[in-house]
């Protein structure tokens, strides 16, 4: 047999190997995607449930007072520390005081002299009064010194408002804590000038026996509770106890209650302003801090499945149910609440669907189930 021959028969002999190999690894593959694959499955159903939901919150102490001068001047001194507990009418600051002190004294020396104006506008009517009635004077005469009368009463009277406002003016270089609370920062030292003009304030006494825990809800968990009753007022009343998350993860150690809820839903967010209080007698809750509000919500006929049993996709949730012994993705919707392990089903699952308990993720579309 001649080389080019040979050479033909041994292609021809690959050729045919290739086909065969191609075919034997189709037919195995076609073979395992029928096998049915193992899996755990759940039979969806309902129950009474209760969601410990969680909302972001933010704290305020009962006053957050800030203590802005009535009078401009220089600090000529500071008598508390930054977190200092301070009690109503205690001395923080004090704003150099001579100009005010000046004033005082002025003011009261005019006074003194609109009480003597007064005391001779007096003296001098009484003197006409008494020739009017001998028809000595006109009584142009007797009105001109009335008028004088008069004039020095509004003169003294003028005077004397004067000098309470120097008083005051005085009175106020003395700066005091309006209410028992913790002082927070103090950016201003001895010599600054400081003034009414202050929007921040020489500090902030913030009243923290008692917290303001502030949350947003949506309509629909605000009328879960409403629905229920007949007014809000009754809503507020029967509201469960609720809890506060610290931003370490803890729970703080004193329950809360509700203690409003807003009348009017944000037109952009939709969401309805709720206010929660919370006793602090260790002061460790601190004015302007954070947490999350935990707080119970009862669904009564609620269809709740594992989170395991799901998986995301670009934002949407899906399950695998098993219809038919086949593997079918479905997308559902879901509480934006939950407590981290299940999920509670507004839509796409209903009671008696079987749906893949675990790994649902790996199982392609129309795989075959069967019960592990």
């Amino acid at each position: 047999m001649s080389c080019h021959k040979y050479f033909i028969i041994n292609q021809l002999f690959l050729l045919v190997t290739v086909v065969l190999l191609l075919l034997s690894c189709q037919n195995r593959n076609y073979v395992e995607h029928d096998e049915p694959e193992t899996h755990e499955l759940l039979t969806v159903t309902a129950q009474d449930y209760i969601i410990n939901a969680e909302y972001p919150a933010s704290i305020q102490g009962d006053q957050d007072i800030k203590i802005i001068p009535r009078v401009e001047g220089y600090l000529q001194g500071v008598y508390v520390k930054e977190g200092a507990t301070v009690k109503a009418g205690q001395l923080l600051f004090r704003i150099d005081d001579a100009t005010y002190r000046a004033a005082v004294e002025s003011a009261n020396a005019n006074v003194q002299m609109m009480t003597a104006a007064l005391n001779k506008s007096q003296l001098e009517y009484e003197g006409k009064k008494e020739l009017h009635g001998k028809s000595i004077i006109s009584d142009f005469e007797l009105s001109l010194s009335e008028s004088d009368l008069g004039m020095a009463k509004a003169n003294l009277a003028a005077a004397k408002a004067a000098l309470s406002s120097a008083r005051n003016d005085l009175s106020y270089t003395e700066i005091r804590s309006p209410s028992n609370g913790v002082v927070g920062r103090i950016p201003y030292r001895k010599g600054d000038l400081v003034g009414p003009s202050m929007q921040d304030g020489l500090t902030v006494v913030a009243d923290n026996r008692q917290m303001r825990v502030y949350f947003s809800m949506t309509e629909n968990q605000v009328m879960r509770y409403i629905s229920d009753y007949q007014t809000l007022s009754e809503t507020i009343e029967h509201f469960p106890k609720i809890q506060l998350k610290l931003p370490n993860g803890k729970l703080y150690n004193q329950p809360g209650h509700i203690e409003s809820i807003s009348g009017v839903i944000d037109e952009q967010t939709g969401a309805v302003s709720v206010c929660a209080r919370f006793d602090n007698p260790n002061g460790m809750l601190l004015s302007g801090g954070t947490g999350k509000i935990v707080l119970p919500t009862e669904i009564s006929d609620a269809i709740v499945i594992p989170q395991e049993s799901t998986y995301d996709i670009q934002d949407k949730v899906y399950v695998v149910k098993v219809v038919d012994g086949k593997a079918v993705s479905t997308i559902i919707q879901v509480e934006n609440q939950n407590d981290g392990k299940n999920y509670v089903i507004t839509s796409g699952l209903k009671v008696g669907d079987l749906i893949v308990a675990k790994g649902s993720s790996y199982i392609k579309e129309g795989t075959l189930i069967k019960t592990k």
